[in-house]
């Protein structure tokens, strides 16, 4: 049986050729096959036969592989119905029973399936936000809060470290700082921080939510559970946003060293999509998001704060005091007011700025005296800062330094040792540099440094040791064809 492809050749073949022989000639085949193709077309009226693929041995089983996705709404697994089939006699192969039961689920979702009108939706009307798993940063799984607004397709990815509510709050309104604007809905999952329950079938808001909505002029929906269709635009976010930013073997993307990896990597996955032409509007989301700002109402200036627990001042040491225990927050702040609330036997810090709420540090909950320390929140220590480098400060410290490493340790070692008269004995060290050079009186330095000589003569000593060692030569073993050791010859009488 020829390909389609093949079909239409030869066909092109006949049409050109206008002869069975003819057209076989041209398209390498025999006339007998164009003259079958010939007659198909015509009985079919133009275009070529689709020929139904038979399989005689699952043929018969056909009507109870109909009544198996029936029964489970195209829900069944090919190999649940492959043994369903071979305890009734079926002799076929699985590949045959998957083909089989591919088929009729085709046919059942065509007549049962979900029948939906295209959306079309309005500018600054709907926004919508879902989550994904994001990669490990230090040890922490990663929350990826992916928000889409639908006019426009512009996408938001924020990075956070858990789902609870203020973690939503947080990223809620960065989302909402991004489109510099809110829209009238926002639809979501039926998690808990914003569905407490379900009461025949309607969904109860969490009143913390509730407040969070009224804050930004927001009305939050939910979905129906377990139904990913009537959110797909955040649903193909969560998809782009894990393959981009996820470490696999497939993007080839290393790990991230710290959170501001993460968020920076974020960044540049939104500047990416959303400075490229969308599929569907052929043209780029940023773009269509300044055209939708003159429907999106006013953001609050100040983001909402009640859920972000008690306000501290940071002091000069660049921490806070939670009932007379001290936790650090990043020096940048110091001066500034940040937000502290206990979660899980954690303490939570949140940073409010102009770009919204950000959290800004994390802490294992502490006692009064045991103040809970994280050097990443504090700038790296200057060089020499508890072990403090030489520096010359007249001609003579510079030339004794310049000698090298070795000077600079054993200044260092003689000054801790409390050796008397060190520049005296420094300005030996140059008279003697220049006579045998640096290298070596560096050399004999160290020596001394290592072995704490500091004495008088010490150093000329170690210096004259080190010019007058020679290398010993390793004995040479002589071979064993000459051999200096006599024979017993002599002794063969003796005791006779």
């Amino acid at each position: 049986m020829k390909k389609g492809e093949e079909a239409m050749e030869i066909l092109e073949a006949y049409d050109l050729a206008g002869s069975l022989r003819g057209a076989a000639a041209l398209a390498g085949c025999d006339h007998k096959t164009v003259a079958r193709l010939v007659a198909a077309r015509e009985v079919a009226g133009g275009g070529l036969v689709v020929r139904a693929r038979r399989r005689p041995l699952v043929d018969p089983f056909a009507g109870k592989i109909d009544e198996l996705v029936d029964r489970s709404r195209a829900q069944i697994r090919a190999d649940k119905a492959h043994g369903v089939l071979v305890a009734m006699g079926y002799e076929g192969s699985y590949r045959t029973t998957r083909r089989a039961v591919a088929e009729a689920k085709r046919r059942w979702r065509q007549k049962h399936g979900r029948r939906t009108r295209p959306w079309i939706p309005q500018p600054g009307l709907w926004l919508q936000w879902d989550y994904g798993e994001g990669p490990e940063v230090a040890g922490t799984r990663a929350v990826l809060f992916c928000a889409w607004l639908a006019w426009s397709r512009f996408r938001v990815v924020v990075p956070l470290l858990d789902k609870t509510l203020p973690s939503v709050v947080i990223g809620l309104d960065r989302t909402l700082r991004y489109l510099d604007g809110v829209p009238t809905y926002a639809l979501t999952d039926n998690e808990k921080t914003v569905t407490v329950e379900h009461v025949c079938g309607i969904a109860v808001r969490n009143p913390r939510i509730v407040e969070v909505s009224r804050h930004y002029g927001l009305t939050i929906a939910t979905c129906e559970p377990a139904d990913p269709q009537s959110k797909g635009g955040s649903e193909a976010t969560v998809r782009v946003a894990k393959a981009d930013l996820v470490p696999t073997d497939h993007n080839l993307r290393e790990e991230y060293e710290d959170w501001q990896a993460l968020e920076q990597a974020c960044e540049q996955f939104m500047a990416d999509v959303n400075t490229r032409p969308h599929r569907a509007t052929r043209q780029a989301p940023v773009v269509l998001l300044a055209q939708e700002h003159e429907h999106l109402h006013r953001l609050p200036r100040v983001g909402h704060t009640l859920c972000f627990g008690q306000t501290r001042k940071v002091d000069r040491q660049a921490t806070v005091s939670i009932g007379d225990a001290i936790y650090s927050v990043p020096h940048e702040l110091i001066g500034e007011r940040v937000w502290v609330r206990a979660e899980a036997e954690q303490l939570v810090v949140v940073h409010i700025d102009e770009q919204g709420p950000r959290e800004v540090a994390r802490h294992a909950l502490t006692t009064p005296g045991r103040p809970s320390i994280n050097d990443e929140h504090y700038p790296p220590r200057p060089a020499g800062a508890l072990e403090r480098k030489p520096r010359a400060r007249s001609a003579e410290e510079e030339e004794f330094l310049a000698i090298g490493e070795g000077a600079e340790r054993w200044l260092k070692r003689a000054a801790a040792e409390g050796t008397q008269r060190i520049r005296r004995k420094m300005a030996e060290v140059v008279d003697l540099a220049k006579l045998h050079g640096s290298g070596p009186v560096n050399a004999a330095l160290e020596r001394c440094a290592v072995y704490g000589r500091f004495a008088d003569g010490d150093l000329a000593s170690i210096l004259a040791h080190q010019q007058s060692a020679t290398v010993i030569p390793l004995p040479t073993r002589a071979s064993e064809d000459a051999s200096l050791q006599r024979s017993t010859r002599s002794w063969e009488g003796f005791g006779r």
